[in-house]
């Protein structure tokens, strides 16, 4: 039995037990011989041989070892020893990077809700890396993903770890890697062993929701196969229908790959499942001049952010956007303060006080008067300073 200090390799000295699933054992272990301190924390997986643990095992292992040795991904974990030692049992070890960082599982288990933007932003950097994988040769499938095995870093980026079991014969074959899958996120072709790319975009799909909802998946009710979730938390109408998409049974009915999936989630055209025509999921979501006081209607997150155009030109700005509480500008005792509310709520304000022909219309018209601002409104700012501070200084 491994003990806490023990050093392995006559290099890995082992700080605490990470993981345990039955045959393999994950330790965040010290690497004594790193040059650099502040990256000297490993990870170190370890398969004990004999017992229960067969010839395959070992092979997929060390498929493991060889498949990750090839890769080269600022989000993927980098492979960087494998070992073998002799110590009353015989030891296996693959050492990656250590990424400083939870599992999402940690986070659902601590009881955090992921929002809506939150899991847009986890689904674009998943999406990214498996690009990379999907679009290597031969490609690579890592048909585990799930919460346990995206790691939010402390430098909020996600981070995919754990390619686990690799089939043997893909890298003499030329086929596509492929790693065993959990139960309510593997899709059904999984099982059957026909593997695709889309079978990735399930997992993913099937874990944003765990996320939103904080159910499992393999909890949540089904009709037709399809995950029932839209009951459970509120989402926009776009957001859903890319969910449903990307979660459908039939793979043929899901994206294409990792690349349509993240061209659709930032362009908002969805395709139908049913009649193959493109939907703009943006236009359900169109509740704009709904009026100012309106506490009820959300605003599209798109939209968010601070207005340029409302800070540097309060005074002209305020009339193409009717929003009428930018008068109080010209009260020269509230003005600073009103100008400053307007930079950074003046994009929910427009958006409420009138009405927008659609998203693209509105961010298209603040972006006008955005560059507007900054060659107009920004100059004569100026000025106005420099001529009070100068008159300020010739009185005094």
């Amino acid at each position: 039995m491994l003990q806490v200090e023990q050093i392995l390799h006559d290099r890995y000295q082992i700080q605490r037990l990470l993981g345990h699933n039955g045959i393999r054992q994950t330790w965040l272990a010290k690497d004594l011989q790193a040059t650099n301190a502040e990256h000297s924390l490993v990870v170190v997986k370890l398969l004990a041989f004999g017992g229960s643990v067969q010839w395959d095992d070992l092979k997929l292992f060390e498929r493991e070892a060889q498949i990750l040795k090839h890769l080269h991904h600022p989000r993927i974990p980098q492979y960087l020893d494998y070992f073998c030692i002799d110590d009353r049992s015989l030891w296996f070890g693959l050492v990656q990077e250590y990424i400083p960082g939870e599992s999402l599982k940690e986070k659902l288990t601590a009881g955090k809700r992921f929002t809506e933007k939150q899991a847009r932003k986890i689904a674009v950097e998943v999406l990214k890396i498996l690009i990379y994988l999907h679009e290597l040769n031969p490609g690579v499938l890592h048909r585990d993903i799930k919460p346990s095995n995206l790691i939010w870093g402390e430098d909020k980026n996600i981070y995919l770890v754990d390619f686990g079991a690799v089939q043997d014969k893909a890298a003499k074959e030329g086929v596509t890697f492929t790693v065993v899958g959990t139960y309510g996120y593997a899709p059904m072709e999984q099982y059957g062993g026909r593997a695709v790319p889309a079978s990735d975009l399930y997992a993913l799909g099937a874990s944003l929701i765990h996320l939103l909802t904080g159910i499992s998946p393999a909890e949540l009710p089904q009709q037709d196969l399809r995950l029932q979730f839209t009951n459970i938390v509120h989402l926009s109408p776009g957001f859903v229908r890319w969910l449903q998409k990307i979660t459908e049974p039939a793979p043929e009915q899901r994206f294409i790959n990792a690349r349509q999936a993240l061209d659709t989630l930032k362009s908002g055209l969805v395709k139908s499942t049913k009649d193959d025509r493109l939907v703009l999921s943006k236009k359900f979501i169109n509740n704009s001049g709904c009026g100012i006081n309106n506490l009820t209607e959300q605003v599209p997150e798109e939209i968010l952010g601070w207005n340029w155009g409302a800070f540097l030109l309060p005074w002209v700005w305020l009339w193409t956007n009717q929003v009428w509480v930018g008068l109080f500008c010209f009260i020269p005792q509230i003005g600073w303060f009103t100008t400053i509310a307007l930079g950074a709520k003046g994009n929910e304000w427009a958006w409420k006080s009138r009405r927008w022909r659609s998203i693209e219309h509105f961010q298209a018209h603040q972006r006008g008067w955005a560059i507007a601002g900054i060659l107009i409104g920004a100059p004569v700012s100026i000025v106005l300073w420099v001529s009070a501070i100068a008159l300020l200084k010739s009185i005094l």
